[in-house]
């Protein structure tokens, strides 16, 4: 919980946006109509370009961080750090529509059996 306490803005928002799909997803499986689906396309490509976002960003003050300052001990420890840090939103982000997705394959199964109309 340090980890997000001590997260950006943007990264703060690159997570919510990373879990938006997640939760269309739950909103089609309680009722898979084609608008529902419809908005899942769109806000799964915000997620995943949301998720990329976040992960360069991070690889960006990584390095940002390695050029200005002196190359130690320290240094290459806070930079390991900061990599693995840089991935959360990457991951998050491609766990929420991976599951978003099988959510969304389950509500359509509903709707092709007529168990939702």
């Amino acid at each position: 919980m340090d980890v997000l306490r001590s997260a950006s803005i943007f990264a703060k928002l690159t997570l919510l946006v990373d879990l938006v799909p997640f939760v269309m997803a739950i909103i089609y499986l309680a009722r898979p109509t084609e608008r529902n689906l419809a908005l899942m396309r769109p806000l799964s490509l915000a997620g995943l370009f949301a998720a990329l976002a976040g992960g360069v960003l991070g690889v960006i003050n990584t390095l940002h961080f390695g050029w200005t300052h002196e190359f130690t001990d320290k240094t290459y420890h806070v930079m390991a750090i900061a990599a693995a840090e840089s991935l959360v939103p990457v991951l998050v982000g491609f766990a929420s529509l991976t599951v978003a997705w099988l959510l969304v394959a389950v509500g359509m199964g509903r709707r092709v059996a007529g168990v939702a109309m």
